[in-house]
């Protein structure tokens, strides 16, 4: 009997705890007031100037008696069957996915109601956490509480999405069947109504055969629950739906760069980027709008409409990292996968600054001097490994790693790769923020790894801002649709990760592919586009059977170019592997439209020398050929250049034997 009492006195102080909890939380969302419901309002992006990327009209709007009565009990009977008789949250649907879950012994499905999900779309991110679950939890029963059924269900059916960019019934009509939501059959009523559920999952046009047995279970059920006739069943089963693909009327202005922004927010925010879509977010981005106009105009000029030649590019300001212009193919709409973020491709020679960088850590300066012949290394496991320079042309003696900078030589950077160990420049790169599998070989060096565009990019934007890290990005702030503020990115101490000293000679070695005072046994890599460019930039091109690239950059302004084929399809014709080069000098020089011209600044404790390009040593007034170089204080050559005389005969320069005679020595 005690044990009798105490547990009616739990069931009967539990009891007066739950009114008094519901009767708090009915009052707290009547004080609140009704939720804002702006039927058919999508997310707004805005420029870096805070001007609407996309100015567009609402979506069209419809009243629930616009629509077949079937398509609106195809949807009720598919997403919510006790729409009508629940205030906003099904509990039989609850007990019955519990226990279905229990027996499954895992998620195997929820119950959130249509009052739930709009609540959840129109309001919430989709992330997995009490907090939002209470939060959509009051959403619902202010929209039940403040709202008809029939307001709720209109708005569900302007937000829901279908897959392939289509947003409410009236877009999903038009995408799949070409015609107005009030015009749809049963039968195709039927198959959109099986699409919200998993867009891709169910799409047909993804899944036919997945798409028709969801269609004819929700006709099924429509019969079984007597909201068509036998009749209506039968015909709308034989029916042959005619398909249209997809096809809607979107402005594609920057919209690489805006799938970039949702995954973005979509991250900042652990929503998911179809959510926020139709959030009625704010989301101003870094975008420069006049620039990336000018960037799609130059690819349309550029890329040929015959070919199958892709093309990404991605503009950073080195600066903050704010990502100015992104472009990830040369047509959205023929693809959208984006080629700028998403796509690894083999990055040739723009590895060679990593390389290098590794280098002047481990005491090379820009006349370090190797020779430059074919060569056949052997490897320590016993296999040879015989690279090339392009097209088979090669210095035959020494040169300097200026020169084998601005002439891509690839025996030099081989032989720097194995002399530091591939290992070692590897745990360099990493310092360069690249995070993609880097491979242990001898030819890590001439860029066997596969890496993003975006990593490239901000690696060489690292380059740009004196060593400091960079981190690219898309978004400066979002607010919701009330107008609050959500997320602000906030001003980062950039971290000095490079070497302030050694980040800028290895500057000054990249911009030598600008100059021709570099030529040697054939011409610096930058030639065809050097008389296009009217300040300085460093930079590296780089090239392999399938890929072409182009990164370069100033203080102001960081710019990658990839061009190629999706199915990785050899490169062959001529015109093919210039489109990168061109498309960077053009995009670079557009970037610093209206920009101030800010120079390369060299920090204490570097000197500037006057060498003999040729020789690597002090140039003098008889040496055809006079370049700048810059060095560690300490490190720059003290001999003047014997070779070039006036009136004697030439005569051999003597080195010390340091630790570069010994790598010399080590390949020769």
């Amino acid at each position: 009997m005690k044990i009798i009492r105490i547990g009616l006195k739990i069931c009967i102080w539990g009891g007066i705890i739950t009114i008094i909890a519901l009767t708090l939380i009915l009052s707290a969302s009547y004080i609140m007031g009704p939720p804002p419901i702006d039927i058919g309002a999508t997310t707004v992006f805005y420029d870096q100037e805070g001007n609407e990327l996309h100015p567009q009209e609402k979506q069209q709007t419809f009243e629930l008696g616009d629509l077949p009565s079937y398509l609106v009990d195809a949807t009720i009977v598919t997403e919510d069957r006790h729409f009508y008789s629940h205030h906003g949250f099904d509990f039989r649907g609850i007990i019955r996915a519990v226990s279905k879950n229990i027996k499954a012994l895992h998620l195997k499905e929820g119950a959130s109601t249509i009052s739930q999900q709009y609540a959840r779309n129109l309001y919430l991110t989709h992330e997995k956490t009490w907090l939002r679950k209470w939060k959509e939890a009051m959403y619902t029963i202010r929209l039940e509480m403040f709202y008809s059924k029939e307001d709720i269900l209109t708005g569900y059916l302007h937000a829901i999405y279908y897959g392939h960019g289509a947003y409410g019934i009236e877009e999903a009509s038009h995408v799949f069947f070409n015609k107005s939501a009030s015009q749809l059959t049963l039968a195709e009523a039927a198959m959109l109504a099986g699409i919200p559920k998993g867009p891709t999952y169910y799409s047909p046009f993804n899944d036919e055969e997945r798409a028709f047995k969801r269609q004819k279970d929700i006709l099924k059920q429509l019969f079984q629950t007597k909201m068509i006739t036998q009749a209506e069943y039968y015909e709308a089963q034989k029916e042959e739906l005619n398909f249209t693909e997809p096809n809607l009327n979107t402005d594609t202005f920057a919209a690489f760069f805006k799938d970039t922004v949702l995954k973005e927010a979509a991250t900042l925010l652990n929503g998911n980027e179809d959510h926020l879509l139709t959030g009625n977010y704010h989301i101003y981005t870094t975008l420069d709008r006049s620039y990336q106009k000018q960037l799609e105009e130059l690819i349309t000029a550029e890329m040929d409409e015959q070919s199958e030649l892709e093309i990404g590019v991605i503009s950073i300001q080195p600066e903050d990292g704010a990502i100015i212009g992104l472009v990830g193919g040369k047509s959205y709409e023929e693809s959208a996968f984006n080629r700028a973020t998403d796509a690894e491709r083999m990055v040739g020679s723009v590895f060679k600054p990593f390389v290098y960088y590794a280098a002047l850590e481990n005491g090379f300066t820009p006349t370090t001097m190797l020779l430059s012949e074919p060569t056949t290394f052997n490897l320590d496991d016993g296999d040879t490994y015989e690279p090339s320079n392009y097209n088979g042309y090669y210095a035959n003696k020494p040169i300097s790693l200026a020169q084998a900078m601005a002439l891509s030589d690839n025996i030099y950077a081989v032989k720097t790769n194995l002399f530091l160990d591939p290992s070692n420049v590897i745990k360099t790169t990493r310092t360069f923020g690249i995070t993609s599998d880097l491979p242990n070989v001898p030819s890590l060096a001439l860029g066997s790894a596969s890496i993003s565009l975006l990593e490239m990019v901000q690696a060489y934007g690292m380059l740009a801002n004196n060593g400091k890290t960079v981190d690219a990005h898309s978004i400066t702030k979002i607010a919701d649709a009330d107008g609050t503020t959500i997320y602000e990115r906030k001003d980062k101490q950039m971290e000095q990760v490079l070497d302030p000293n050694k980040t800028f000679i290895l500057n000054h070695l990249m911009m030598g592919m600008f100059d021709r005072r570099l030529n040697g046994y054939m011409e610096v890599t930058g030639s065809s586009i050097i008389d296009q460019l009217t300040r300085t930039y460093a930079g590296k091109s780089g090239t392999t059977d399938t890929d072409n690239w182009m990164i370069g950059f100033s203080p102001v302004v960081a710019t990658a170019v990839w061009t190629g084929y999706d199915q990785n399809k050899p490169l062959q014709k001529p015109a093919e592997k210039r489109v990168a080069k061109e498309v960077w000098a053009k995009t670079i020089e557009q970037a610093h439209d209206n920009k101030e011209d800010i120079p390369f600044k060299a920090p204490q404790g570097i000197t500037k020398v006057i060498i003999d390009p040729e020789t690597g040593l002090l140039a003098t007034s008889d040496c055809p050929v006079r370049r700048a170089a810059y060095f560690e204080v300490g490190t720059e050559p003290t001999e003047h250049c014997s070779i070039h005389l006036p009136k004697e005969e030439s005569a051999p320069s003597t080195q010390e034997k340091t630790l570069f005679k010994r790598l010399f020595d080590l390949f020769n």
